[in-house]
């Protein structure tokens, strides 16, 4: 039998080749004679340039950039061609702070600025850009500024970093320089910027906001929305698709004429994912919390569906488990399995979730293999 695996990470806890890693060994646990290829995913969140960079080769490059509260991080670019990939987790991502730091009202995407400027410094053509997992609500502020383009209030005078004081934003202080390079947005979600399904709405709380931040950084990125829209030409930017992606990250790329492409697609067509589907007999895929988020245009949703088209049976391991039979099997979800019911624990599954993955793998193998 072959078995295609192809996670996504788990968040916090394992990187989506660990997660591949230790499915494949439970399986093989059981059903040695079986073949289970490994191909770990990212939807543009953490570890898209991992995934990338295994599949495609290409060249590295370290950047010295900075976290969403201006520390020192280290970064990377990765050159194929001439395309470069920035990953907008390794500088804004929500894992590089503490829950007592996270706080989208200061926190900034001036990092990820760096990482852009870093890879048309490297000589790319084009920049296709990873968003997901980011702890900012800032509509790209942080990282405008770092390309010379930073919002200014009406005295003329640079903002401070942070979502909120965009309310005060009265224009750009230049032009973003990017040397007419071409911008894609990789991204998970198709959230506008503003309003109810927007950026500070539905991501803010989980960034650290309070309800009362949200509707004040609403207000702060439907100003700044303005102001992107009369500097750059774009009308109707905030009610785009994608443009709430990464705390509104995305409308700033869409802005700068940026484009924006499912992440799960893209990374899927370039590791050639589908040949790999069109080989197997079972695919197991997951991710750390599946939920109604999943089932759109994540990763889980995304291998799902493709499974169903081919007729292919899907499994989803989990830490956890949010979603109803009836959506997670409109999806193309054939069983759903979750560590968090394996272990009968939450805290066990946060602390040993390679166990329970292999545990839980040995014994699909059990129920699956011929």
């Amino acid at each position: 039998m072959r078995v295609l695996i192809c996670p996504d990470k788990f968040a916090g806890t394992l990187s989506a080749a660990e997660v591949a890693t230790a499915v494949a060994a439970g399986w093989r646990e059981t059903a040695p004679g079986d073949e289970c290829v490994q191909r770990p995913l990212s939807d543009g969140g953490p570890g898209f340039i991992e995934v990338l960079g295994t599949a495609l080769g290409g060249r590295r490059v370290p950047v010295r950039t900075v976290d969403p509260l201006g520390r020192p991080v280290a970064g990377e670019v990765l050159l194929a061609g001439t395309t470069a990939y920035v990953e907008s987790a390794q500088a804004c991502g929500l894992h590089l702070l503490t829950e007592e730091e996270r706080n989208p009202t200061v926190t900034t995407s001036y990092g990820l600025g760096l990482l852009l400027a870093a890879a048309v410094e490297a000589g790319a053509a084009e920049v296709v850009v990873g968003l997901g997992g980011s702890a900012v609500n800032d509509a790209g502020a942080g990282m405008l500024a770092a390309l010379g383009a930073g919002p200014v209030d009406a005295s003329g005078y640079a903002l401070p970093y942070g979502g909120l004081v965009l309310g005060t934003a009265a224009g750009l202080a230049g032009s973003p320089q990017l040397r007419q390079v071409r911008l894609v947005a990789a991204t998970d979600v198709d959230n506008p910027l503003l309003g109810l399904h927007g950026a500070s709405n539905v991501f803010g709380p989980q960034k650290g906001a309070s309800r009362d931040d949200v509707l004040r950084l609403d207000a702060a990125l439907e100003c700044f929305s303005a102001v992107l829209e009369k500097a750059f030409g774009v009308a109707g930017l905030a009610a785009l698709p994608g443009a709430g992606a990464a705390g509104g990250i995305g409308a700033a790329l869409l802005a700068l004429g940026g484009r924006v492409v499912s992440g799960i697609g893209l990374v899927t067509q370039l590791i050639g994912l589908d040949a790999e589907l069109d080989a197997a007999d079972l695919v197991i895929t997951g991710e750390g919390s599946f939920d109604h988020q999943s089932l759109r245009g994540k990763v889980t949703a995304g291998i799902a569906n493709k499974a169903r088209d081919r007729g292919l049976p899907c499994v989803v391991v989990a830490g956890r488990n949010e979603t109803g039979y009836r959506e997670a099997a409109a999806a193309g979800v054939t069983e759903t399995y979750a560590l968090v019911e394996h272990f009968g624990s939450t805290d066990r599954a946060l602390a040993e979730p390679a166990r329970g993955l292999r545990e839980v793998a040995a014994r699909l193998a059990g129920q699956w293999s011929r």
